[in-house]
């Protein structure tokens, strides 16, 4: 079996991908960062995404921020406008909520603005690790580990973690990556996983990496 990848090796791992990212999309919240998107338009970005396909989710936070750039201009619109126009996302009427909720507290306690602090970002309605360390990483450039289901398996399958649940794969991470590709990392992977390391039947014969993963826990590939 291939070695696992480790530390090490995890190096030349991302600058393989870095290598091919091009010919990849991006994932939809790296695209509207790139943009130069403000910190609360990355932030209302992240929300849409969860749970929702890429595809999906840019073109709902086109239309919505059309409408709503701040959460002044957010605060302004009901519920049921704000869930017409970010619909087909999952959970449309639960987000519809939620941006409301963030954006009041966005006003009335950080005068308007998005806070650069992890625990801040955490207190926020529906704000998990994942969303928090995304909107650090994208929106103020901060070095955060944003782990998602595709860095989770991703993670595993090369054998840089061995970890059961994407919060103890945060922590792993934390310990095993250079601090300098934190950033680089999520994009990376989630574009990566997108495309070529599915989760199910992942694409090894044409991967670029295939010499560095051992492909653990794949049981068939194309």
């Amino acid at each position: 079996m291939t070695p696992k990848v480790d530390r090490n090796s995890i190096r030349r791992f991302v600058s393989i991908l870095e290598k091919e990212q091009d010919t990849w999309q991006a994932p939809v919240v790296t695209l509207v960062a790139k943009r130069g998107a403000s910190p609360y338009e990355i932030l209302v970005s992240t929300l849409l995404s969860l749970r929702t396909k890429d595809e999906v989710t840019a073109v709902a936070a086109e239309r919505l921020l059309q409408r709503a750039r701040t959460p002044q201009e957010m605060l302004a619109l009901d519920e049921a406008e704000i869930e017409s126009l970010i619909r087909p996302v999952g959970f449309a009427p639960t987000k519809a909520k939620r941006l409301r909720q963030v954006s009041r507290i966005l006003v009335d306690r950080y005068g308007g603005r998005v806070p650069d602090d992890l625990e801040a970002l955490l207190a926020l309605p529906g704000v998990g690790r994942k969303t928090a360390n995304l909107v650090l990483s994208e929106a103020f450039g901060q070095d955060a580990i944003c782990v998602d289901t595709h860095v989770h398996r991703i993670s595993n399958r090369i054998g840089l973690v061995d970890t059961r649940t994407p919060e103890a794969t945060e922590e792993a991470l934390r310990e095993v990556l250079p601090r300098s590709l934190w950033q680089r990392y999520n994009p990376l992977l989630v574009a990566f996983g997108q495309v070529i390391c599915r989760p199910v039947s992942p694409f090894c014969s044409t991967c670029p990496v295939r010499t560095l993963c051992p492909r653990l826990g794949v049981e068939t590939s194309r």
